[in-house]
């Protein structure tokens, strides 16, 4: 492990193994528990407070649950909580945006072609920005839009494509789709941290102590809660959309981003209205069919990237000139072009293939000295690239690769 590349391009392998984990406890929990609150039946002979009961089956068991919108009579004496599935999803997810977008900032997240940031400015943007949504949306939701559920949502969406746009202006494509991403997973993990859990640790308080709890905080709660079911699979996709130039590299990504929160309303009304015994709502689907299609018709834009002529002219940055100036770098310049720019360019001419695979450029001695972690580690180290070795890059060029790296870092 001497070398701190390999070693980094692991933690960021494993933070994002364990971010998956948690992400998928937490909305798999979301899921469960508003299925399980839509589709309470309220029958004869219920506990005193009791809400509504559900019989279930799972795992050759059955399960009777009951629902208390404010409390049992009696207090039980052991209570699972809840909350540290979203906690280790935003924590595992914020690590990972500093792994990938903050240490990896000039490939992933500066665009000098839209914002002539330094590195150290985009980082602060970056972090600044996540905490905007929160305070908005949470200003909102404790104003009298509070009673006004529906309206609340769509001033959240419009924050949200309002951000998203914004993003656009300033990172690269796959950074503007991750951060919007993760701008409205803060609101959601905010959401736990800040509403539900405090005004749920009141009503127990209450009940210890006593008193008759308020049923507000209760309604307050499951507000908040219902936000966060509805948000939950746009914030999938904007994870996953790193891994599609179609979805990220186009100039009206964040449109795309906004079409895709309003499939994951129409999508979850759905599931939603079901679980409440209120039918299969079959127009959503409709509805989703024709916002994916639009999704797929504005992925046809040009994609945003600087030309050819416009690589080769810029200034190269304080890291791009080590890797520039290191011994070696005159050698891969001559190789990455000729073994992976039939993929990797502006226009690629290798049969199939439509856009440069994650919108990555190697046709340029920037674009060259801009991607070499990548290039060392997926051409060099390992053999990633060319997929299937389709363009026989050889041996003693993958070696090459290594050499020159490893005397930049060195250097």
């Amino acid at each position: 492990m001497h070398d701190f590349a390999i070693m980094w391009d692991w933690i960021g392998f494993a933070v994002r193994w364990l971010h998956v984990i948690t992400a998928i406890a937490w909305i798999g929990s979301s899921f469960y528990f508003v299925a399980l609150d839509l589709g309470l039946r309220k029958v004869p002979h219920l506990p005193v407070g009791a809400h509504g009961e559900e019989w279930q089956v799972h795992g050759g068991g059955f399960y009777h649950i009951q629902k208390y919108l404010v409390a049992p009579e009696n207090m039980p004496d052991h209570l699972v909580w809840f909350k540290w599935e979203s906690y280790a999803t935003w924590l595992s997810g914020a690590a990972l945006l500093m792994i990938i977008y903050w240490v990896g900032g000039e490939l992933y997240l500066i665009d000098k072609t839209k914002a002539d940031l330094a590195l150290w400015q985009g980082v602060l943007i970056s972090a600044a920005s996540l905490s905007v949504g929160w305070l908005v949306y949470d200003f909102l939701g404790k104003s009298g839009l509070g009673e006004k559920p529906t309206l609340l949502m769509i001033l959240l969406f419009a924050l949200l494509v309002a951000m998203g746009w914004g993003y656009a202006q300033i990172f690269t494509g796959r950074a503007t789709m991750l951060h919007l991403g993760v701008f409205t997973a803060t609101i959601m993990t905010a959401n736990v941290f800040f509403i539900i859990m405090p005004n749920q640790r009141i009503v127990v308080k209450d009940l210890q102590e006593g008193r008759e709890p308020d049923p507000k905080y209760g309604k307050i709660a499951k507000l908040r809660s219902t936000h966060n079911n509805y948000l939950t699979l746009p914030v999938i996709f904007l994870m996953l959309s790193n891994h599609y130039p179609l979805a990220f590299a186009t100039e009206y990504n964040w449109i795309i981003a906004a079409l895709v929160f309003l499939m994951g309303v129409t999508i979850r009304h759905f599931f939603n209205t079901m679980h409440a015994g209120g039918g299969m709502k079959w127009w959503t689907w409709l509805v989703t069919v024709l916002l994916f299609i639009g999704i797929m018709w504005l992925s046809t834009a040009p994609l945003m990237h600087d030309s050819y002529d416009d690589s080769e002219a810029r200034p190269l940055s304080e890291t791009e000139t080590r890797f520039a100036a290191a011994e070696g770098f005159d050698e891969v310049a001559g190789i990455i072009p000729g073994r992976c720019a039939m993929c990797h360019a502006r226009e690629p001419f290798y049969d199939g293939i439509h856009r440069a695979p994650k919108d990555l450029l190697l046709e340029t001695e920037a674009d060259i000295a801009r991607a070499a972690p990548l290039i060392y580690l997926h051409s060099g180290i390992s053999e990633a690239m060319p997929p299937a070795n389709v363009s026989f890059m050889e041996g003693d060029e993958r070696r090459a690769v290594i050499r020159w790296y490893l005397n930049a870092i060195k250097g």
